[in-house]
């Protein structure tokens, strides 16, 4: 009922409108009465309704004059916004002029048609975007606005059913734009048809556009689809829509006028051939075609093929190449070749930041087997019920990019229709940012696999570890399991498999799998080890804090670096270390796990080492953190922490005295103690005292030999605080026999408060500024004339290395989760090999972008002595063909393309739309980012091995 009213209330406005003249109406009724037909019609939409294209440009200038209400200069002073619905974000600034007459003219390729009412024979540009350079309307509204306005012209576009399930509404904005041709007299034209229509529609408007005899439709004129100049299938099912044929935008389409003598074409005695051109000499010819019920270019669409040289000459060139070829294939020969046409140097639009997603594409499209594979006949394949996939959507909507993407011509498409499928799939890469192309990649080889698995319903496989067998059995198990549950064309082309080796650090326990790879990222490192920084302190007295520099295994464990720490600071039998990360001036965690990995530690931690008495049972750590006052405001100051803290270690008795713990401080600050400074025993009382004989107390750990240097000093009481288990504060400076509890505590926090006067006795400065584990500095001469091999990023992959600790490996003979030493093997590699060079990496508080030249070779790229299994007769040469570039920072940048065209040996530049030829010695550089290699083929390789891929040798053919 509520919807009936507001439908007739919105009637009764528009006739009021209508009969009332516009310069009647207010700015504030213009915006109402638009708004409730706008909300009214969009609630009543169907399949079928008309909106249409207005500029932005004077849709926004329309909106600012409707809401100019708001502003203080306007003598209604009604309250006013910048959108229909009276929201506005304006500053109430001067007052807007009514618009002129509507003008769509930015939105026409060619300039406004002649009349200015229709939308016949106007193209809109290719690249236009929603919300930035048009909107679009209810068909009620744009009425009502052109019956003020004028202007014009007319941009019509329907509503059609879309997505999965049919049910959603979409306004075709790019309707089908068509390439005629008719045989034998080899005209041509363009039609715009929606999608949606039949075939029959097509069929009956391409009779009208070549005046051809509509009673004799069906039997005289075949219509086919004639995708890359080659006959696909017969379109003969007239109530089939052009989406469920795959039709796809500016797809040739053949039509052939039959006489149907013999069903051969006759006409004026000439003898037409298979391939559907006349053997004498054919002209181009550019009809005019007739107006009809469909959206028809005409002859300027035409005008536009003839500039591209699509003319019917060109056309029989490229075909008459392979007569008699398709007579009985409807498919005909759909080998990828690009020699004597366009196909193939087609760019790709950048949409906004997408140029990740171009240079990826561009990479998928140019691997010959994917080529050769989405221009057959793909659709048998794709597994609709996947619960994994994406239902063919993304199949489908890649396999129609490819397609165009390979049709003569190089006018630059726009990749939206497969933005939107991706977006709607992978949400992580919607809206207009920049993203990671490698992260894109294997999102789609992922999805592609998923959505044309050939396995419709997965076996449920026990893979069993080793235990002992062959690898060539178990490897060959691994697989089967594999291939039962995955069978795709990007298995066939793009899977590998390596074994992994894993080790128990406890019990030596070895466990071997093999595990399939769609490519492999490699790190970028020139060697086999890491340089740390790290500060030692002791704890007796002895020494000043001091800062060394350790080389450690890249690869190692804290146990490594513990060694190297002992090894350079001259650690005793009776000493050890305790290794801390610390952060804002506090201890954030003992580095003591010996089977930890070092890649947990960052370059910019910063790490102490402490060299203390070996623990004896029921010793605890005393830890001292230093403290000094900083002002907060005019009139309040804290107590925050600065500097390092220091670590001591205690006889775990269940009761000790203050005074203990006053001697072990001051003997570990004993080396900052300032040279010549002499103290009365009137001094300051809360720096007043002497440091007693820590032999005294016999319950502290510290040397005593040691500190013999400085034990006659006089030393001051110091300020000290401890922190029980009940998080009491208990002052140590009143009295050497305050009696502490120490049974409940596993160690003890003792914090110093530095007064003024007390930082003028000590040295502090060595107890700040701890240097970073490393700190990147410029890169030497030696870094930057020394080229980093590809082979030397593949041995760093393949070296033994410990598991992260987030991917502990549960160890079925200890029973426990362990951090186990991983190595890989290259065991089967694929066709088509991916590597991914790791340029980016990241800490807590930077990301970084490591811009190492790699040399990587482009021909004979040799991974015969990497291969673990030497059974496979196949080459392990391969030859580079595609890669993807990254240029600038972390986050942004711009990514492209170099793509070699095999078949004629050239490389070019695929920057998003430009295309331009490069050299070979160009192709290398240091933004290389993902690399795509193909097995090189050789009269000696053989065929693929018996564990190998079943569909290899059906996808793989020769240039």
């Amino acid at each position: 009922m509520t919807e009936v009213a507001t439908a007739s209330a919105a009637a009764t406005g528009i006739a009021m409108a209508t009969e009332k003249a516009a310069k009647e109406l207010s700015p504030e009724e213009e915006r109402v009465l638009i708004r409730d037909i706008a909300l009214t019609a969009e609630a009543n939409t169907k399949e079928g309704d008309s909106f249409f294209l207005i500029t932005q440009k004077w849709w926004q200038h329309w909106i600012d004059y409707v809401n100019q209400d708001q502003q203080p200069n306007n003598s209604n002073n009604n309250e006013g916004s910048s959108s229909l619905s009276g929201n506005s974000d304006s500053n109430g600034v001067g007052i807007s002029k009514r618009p002129s007459g509507i003008d769509n003219s930015d939105l026409i390729s060619d300039g406004p048609a002649e009349d200015a009412n229709s939308d016949d024979g106007v193209e809109i540009h290719d690249t236009l975007l929603e919300g930035r350079d048009y909107v679009l309307l209810p068909q009620q509204v744009w009425n009502l606005l052109f019956s003020w306005y004028g202007g014009g012209p007319a941009l019509s576009r329907k509503v059609i059913n879309s997505g999965l399930s049919q049910t959603e509404f979409a306004v075709e904005v790019y309707p089908l734009r068509l390439q005629l041709l008719v045989t034998p007299k080899g005209d041509r034209s363009t039609i715009r048809i929606s999608k949606k229509e039949t075939i029959g529609e097509l069929h009956r408007g391409a009779c009208e556009i070549f005046h051809l005899n509509l009673e004799q439709v069906i039997s005289d004129v075949c219509i086919w689809d004639y995708y890359g100049h080659r006959k696909h299938a017969l379109m003969n099912d007239m109530d089939k829509t052009l989406d469920d044929a795959n039709i796809q935008m500016d797809q040739d389409i053949l039509v052939e006028v039959l006489n149907n003598v013999n069903d051969t074409l006759v006409t004026d005695g000439t003898s037409i051939t298979d391939n559907g051109f006349a053997d004498k000499e054919a002209t181009s010819v550019l009809l005019e075609p007739s107006k009809s019920s469909l959206s028809i270019a005409g002859g300027l669409s035409a005008n536009k093929i003839a500039s591209k040289g699509y003319s019917a000459e060109q056309l029989q060139n490229q075909t008459l190449g392979c007569p008699n070829k398709e007579s009985d294939n409807h498919f005909g020969n759909s080998g990828v070749s690009t020699r004597g046409t366009f196909g193939g140097l087609t760019g790709l639009l950048n949409l906004g930041n997408t140029c990740f997603m171009n240079s990826a594409i561009q990479c998928l499209v140019h691997t010959p087997e994917f080529a050769r594979y989405f221009r057959e006949d793909y659709h048998q394949e794709i597994n609709w019920q996947n619960p994994l996939g994406m239902v063919g959507e993304l199949a489908l909507a890649f396999g129609e990019l490819l397609r165009k993407l390979w049709a003569p011509g190089r006018t630059p498409v726009a990749p939206r229709p497969f933005k939107a499928k991706l977006a709607r799939f992978a949400p992580q890469f919607s809206g207009y940012n920049q993203h990671d192309s490698q992260e894109l990649l294997a999102f789609l080889l992922d999805g592609l696999h998923e959505d044309l698995n050939r396995v419709k319903h997965k076996p449920y496989v026990n893979s069993r570890d080793a235990d002992g067998r062959p690898d060539e059995e178990v490897a060959d198990e691994y697989w089967a399991n594999h291939i039962a549950r995955n069978d795709s064309i990007i298995v066939d082309v793009c899977q590998g498999q390596y074994k992994s080796t894993l080790v128990c650090p406890v019990c030596n326990k070895v466990s071997v799998t093999f595990d399939p790879f769609m490519y492999l990222s490699l790190p970028l490192q020139f060697a086999t080890t890491r340089s740390m920084t790290i500060t030692i302190f002791t704890c007796d007295g002895s020494a000043l804090p001091s800062t060394c520099t350790i080389t450690v295994p890249k690869q190692g464990r804290y146990r490594d670096l513990i060694q190297a720490v002992s090894n350079a600071c001259s650690l005793k039998q009776t000493e050890e270390i305790k290794l801390v990360e610390i952060r804002n001036h506090l201890i954030h965690r003992f580095l003591d796990d010996s089977f930890v990995s070092l890649s947990t530690i960052k370059d910019d931690d910063h790490l102490a080492a402490y060299k203390i008495q070996k623990s004896a049972t029921g010793n605890v750590l005393l830890q001292l953190i230093h403290r000094r006052q900083e002002q907060e405001t005019s009139d309040a100051q804290r107590w925050k922490p600065f500097g390092t803290p220091l670590i001591s270690s205690l006889l775990c008795d269940d009761v000790i005295r203050s005074g203990v713990i006053q001697t072990i401080v001051q003997t570990m600050l004993t080396p900052l103690l300032k040279e010549g400074i002499e103290y009365s025993d009137d001094s300051d009382p809360s720096t007043s005292g002497m440091a007693r004989d820590p032999s005294d107390h016999g319950s502290g750990e510290v040397d005593t030999n040691c500190a013999s240097t400085s034990i006659n000093k006089v030393l001051p009481k110091l300020p000290l605080q401890l922190v029980d288990e009940s998080k009491t504060c208990i002052d140590l400076s009143a009295g050497d026999e305050k009696a502490i509890n120490l049974s409940a505590m596993s160690h003890v926090v003792v914090y110093l408060d530095w007064t003024s006067k007390l930082l003028e006795k000590f040295n502090i400065n060595y107890l700040e500024n701890l240097p970073e584990v490393f700190k990147y500095g410029p890169i030497t001469k030696k870094a930057r004339t020394e080229p980093l091999s590809l082979y030397t990023c593949l041995e760093a992959f393949l070296r033994e290395e410990p598991l992260v600790p987030e991917d502990m490996w549960y160890c079925p003979q200890c029973k426990e989760q362990r951090q186990a030493s991983k190595k890989l093997d290259l065991w089967r590699l694929p066709e088509v090999l991916v590597i991914h060079l790791k340029r980016f990496s990241y800490s807590r508080s930077m990301k970084h972008k490591v811009e190492t030249f790699v040399n990587f070779p482009i021909h004979d790229f040799d991974l015969t002595n990497y291969v673990a299994d030497k059974r496979s007769s196949c080459s392990q040469l391969y030859e580079l063909y595609a890669l993807t570039n990254h240029y600038g920072g972390m986050g942004s940048g711009h990514y492209t393309a170099h793509i070699k065209l095999l078949d004629e040996n050239k490389w070019y530049n695929f920057d998003d739309s430009h295309i331009s030829p490069i050299n070979e010695e160009d192709v290398k550089s240091a933004a290389a980012y993902v690399l795509f290699y193909r097995r090189a083929k050789s009269d000696t390789s053989g065929t693929s091995s018996a564990g190998s891929r079943r569909a290899r040798d059906k996808t793989s053919y020769k240039y």
